[in-house]
């Protein structure tokens, strides 16, 4: 199937890694063009040179950017703009919040989770949405979470973000459709990543149990008694931010083979 993704300009956000990265690459096997965001430069050339190892005539370019900071965002749309010519696609993929318990909670530590994965965001969307009207259309896929759907009081700064996130996100479907700009979202569940280790050390922590017993618990959640690769997540949202899913506006998709997080609860 043709996704009608080639020559298309897409700016990934958290593009250096896991998800963001992944997404990167099969969009890149579509033929669409990358401006990939992160906080450092070696990640982010060493996501570029995975990226052209495996797509050697992509087009990849880079901007270095702590989307924690609005005038960051702006740079780094800017940067990106500049390098590639427009954006078509952005996919918000930056950003993760702690897991911990809410009296382990501080001030700070909210901010942090979020400034990043919900107003990060935000910023993003912010500074490509009048770019996207301006030239008649444009996507929007954000990378969230099924904490803001199945709330988790074990990782409760993740719940608020993402649960922000998706509210966001819809009432800017609500006011930017008629527009021709598309927003959507999708929400992993565990993921196969580097990240996943230190979830669930949290979870173990938070819980008072083993890190063996914490991932046995994770698998028994989901029906398919695993967790999710990178790329059963790509794939979702590559499609959402193609020409074959044009009609998908405003909507929120789980990728996590149905966790049951009550059985989480022990």
């Amino acid at each position: 199937m043709n996704l009608g993704l080639e020559g298309k300009n897409v700016l990934v956000t958290g593009g250096s890694r896991g998800i963001g990265r992944q997404t990167a690459l099969t969009m890149a096997t579509e033929g669409a063009r990358l401006g990939l965001v992160a906080r450092t430069r070696e990640t982010l050339e060493e996501a570029r040179n995975l990226i052209l190892a495996r797509a050697p005539l992509a087009t990849v370019v880079l901007a270095v950017a702590d989307l924690q900071r609005e005038s960051e965002a702006a740079r780094a749309v800017s940067e990106v703009i500049q390098q590639l010519g427009a954006i078509d696609i952005l996919v918000n993929c930056a950003g993760a919040a702690p897991g911990r318990l809410l009296e382990e909670i501080d001030d700070a530590t909210w901010s942090a989770a979020l400034g990043l994965k919900f107003l990060g965001y935000v910023r993003m969307a912010k500074m490509v949405i009048p770019k996207f009207v301006k030239q008649g259309g444009g996507v929007i896929v954000n990378v969230n979470g099924n904490d803001g759907v199945k709330p988790s009081y074990w990782e409760i700064t993740g719940t608020a973000a993402n649960a922000a996130v998706a509210a966001t996100m819809q009432a800017l479907a609500d006011q930017y459709g008629r527009h021709n700009v598309r927003i959507v979202s999708v929400n992993p569940g565990p993921v196969d990543t580097g990240r996943w280790a230190g979830l669930t050390k949290e979870f173990a922590r938070d819980k008072g149990i083993t890190v063996e017993l914490a991932d046995e618990v994770a698998m028994k959640s989901i029906a398919f008694g695993r967790i999710a690769s990178p790329q059963e997540v790509a794939d979702v949202v590559t499609f959402l931010a193609s020409d074959r899913a044009r009609f998908v506006h405003g909507t929120s998709i789980n990728i996590d083979g149905n966790q049951r997080k009550a059985i989480m609860d022990i």
